[in-house]
């Protein structure tokens, strides 16, 4: 059958796909709208396919909280390149993704990405502005944070994002506190908020370099681990979040400073996330 232009602009309003492709798409499907739309969503799955191995270190992170700040929830949405991450459409998706993890409270990113968009799902409506833009396009981060007080923080370019969990706060305003540590984190990059919590296998690796390095120094084997746990601790220091020196005040660690704004304030817990 003959597809006549006002066919093809029709789809595209409805698709948002390219006027070439949209012509193409209701010529395969003898002008039937539901079978070219399909044929369009299968254009972009193989547009997917054909790029799951390209990188994708451009993006934007889009981060919210609950409205009685006790919950945080972050997201990365990545893309190949810098013009895309700008591009209008892209940067909808990312605040439609963040909107329906607030609004259904998915357990993990695959549960998020098979909640209903409309009569597809979400990784399938990701598909679709694969298939239009042309470029891969992925959620690359899911993040859900709880706390007494939890607060936010994107930095320039949207590129990282900060949710920090606050506990001890007992009703004060602790927001200009904890952008502080949010942007601590962001610089920084602690591996955990305490010695605690560090991982066991981090613990065990920082001690056999330590190790390795008072050993090639020629040390005594008698005090080989004590420098090695000596080392450790020094990287307790530099590397967890409430014993890094503050970076607005170097003279006080981030647990001091928290402690000099409301007496018991610390942080529970953070997550950071980059693009890149």
């Amino acid at each position: 059958m003959s597809i006549t232009a006002q066919d093809v602009n029709k789809l595209r309003k409805m698709t948002g796909a390219g006027m070439m492709d949209c012509k193409k798409a209701l010529t395969e499907a003898n002008g039937d709208f539901e079978a070219a739309i399909d044929l369009l969503r299968k254009k972009g799955q193989k547009v997917s396919a054909s790029r799951a191995d390209r990188k994708t270190s451009e993006g934007s992170v889009f981060v919210t909280t609950d409205a009685a700040g006790v919950e945080g929830i972050l997201i990365a949405l990545n893309c190949e390149t810098d013009f895309v991450a700008k591009n209008e459409e892209f940067q909808a998706l990312g605040v439609e993704v963040l909107n329906m993890a607030v609004s259904h409270n998915p357990e993990s990113l695959e549960d998020l990405l098979a909640l209903p968009a409309g009569d597809i799902t979400l990784g399938e409506k990701i598909v679709e502005l694969i298939g239009k833009i042309g470029e891969k396009i992925e959620v690359s981060a899911y993040e859900r944070l709880k706390a007494d007080k939890v607060v936010t923080y994107i930095h320039a370019g949207s590129k990282l994002g900060v949710l920090v969990g606050l506990e001890g706060s007992n009703g004060s305003d602790v927001e200009t506190a904890g952008k502080d540590v949010a942007m601590q984190i962001a610089a920084m990059n602690p591996v955990a908020v305490d010695k605690d919590q560090v991982d066991t296998t981090i613990v065990e690796r920082e001690m056999a370099i330590g190790r390795e390095q008072a050993i090639a120094e020629g040390k005594p084997e008698n005090i080989v681990d004590k420098i090695a746990t000596g080392k450790l601790n020094k990287f307790f220091k530099e590397n967890t979040l409430l014993n890094q020196a503050f970076v607005k005040d170097s003279s006080l660690t981030v647990s001091k400073y928290l402690e000099g704004v409301h007496q018991g304030l610390t942080v529970k817990d953070f997550r950071r996330v980059a693009i890149g």
